[in-house]
């Protein structure tokens, strides 16, 4: 082998490391998995195993609703902690509704390894576990937090519910990436790019964020917004940051908006 092959097949082996090394980094930027599995920490509700098309088994944490009350599939952000959602929790089932909270692979006691398509496959599982047990479209709210609105919005696109819920929301990930670091939206294998997916969403949307969020630009909420179709609704909550949504009173804004949707 010449001196010159040589060289080549170093170059080229040396770039497959540094590639490699981007892909392990964009993922650590993308999800940030607590393995603990945490037993249901909150009254009746009931840790339940849901499968997934490739062979997973998922956590889930469910509680059912009230007759005539709508049941929240709820998709969390990339830190995907149960236990610390209690709040959440109390100010869903208060209201009469229930919730099935669908943990992602490699996600609090769930298998597998995240990835984009992945989980896309955990989303259609939770909607499909939940379409099992009796309930209607109608009855099925769609609600993505951070992350999870990326998961929320393609599920939405592809299976019918009652709304979209969308609570600091992206444009996609290669989007949030370049907001921080310049260039880095280069790095970005799992991009979630809502943008490309919102516009096939028909079913009525919500979108809720802080105009002081420091993790994703209340700016990509409003351009969401501006891509979906009608019937939409946004929601700025004054001095919220990416995680206290809820703490500052999204949920009445939520409960308004589903009275107006009520559904077929």
């Amino acid at each position: 082998m010449s001196g010159w092959w040589r060289w080549l097949l170093i170059a080229a082996a040396a770039l497959a490391l540094v590639l490699m090394a981007l892909v392990a980094y964009s993922n650590s930027f993308v999800y940030h998995p607590h393995r603990e599995r945490v037993a249901p920490n909150f009254a009746e509700t009931e840790a339940v195993v849901v499968e997934t098309e490739d062979g997973e088994r998922l956590v889930g944490w469910y509680r059912a609703p009230v007759e005539g009350k709508p049941i929240f599939l709820f998709f969390d952000g990339n830190g995907g902690r149960p236990q610390i959602w209690e709040g959440r929790w109390r100010r869903i089932t208060e209201s009469g509704a229930g919730f099935l909270a669908v943990y992602y692979r490699g996600y609090s006691g769930s298998t597998g390894r995240p990835s984009e398509r992945g989980l896309r496959l955990d989303a259609r599982a939770g909607y499909d576990w939940l379409i099992a047990r009796g309930y209607a479209p109608r009855d099925i709210v769609i609600h993505g937090f951070s992350l999870g609105s990326g998961v929320a919005v393609q599920l939405a696109a592809e299976r019918p519910a009652r709304a979209l819920i969308l609570e600091a929301p992206f444009t996609g990930i290669d989007d949030v990436a370049a907001s921080h670091f310049s260039g880095a939206r280069y790095l970005i294998r799992d991009t979630y790019r809502s943008r490309d997916f919102i516009g096939r969403v028909h079913m009525p949307v919500l979108i809720a964020h802080g105009d002081a969020d420091t993790v994703i630009p209340f700016s990509q909420g409003e351009r969401l917004f501006a891509l979906a179709n009608e019937p939409k609704q946004v929601v700025r909550m004054p001095g919220s940051d990416h995680a206290t949504l809820m703490r500052d009173g999204v949920y009445p804004h939520i409960w308004r908006f589903l009275d107006q949707h009520p559904g077929e």
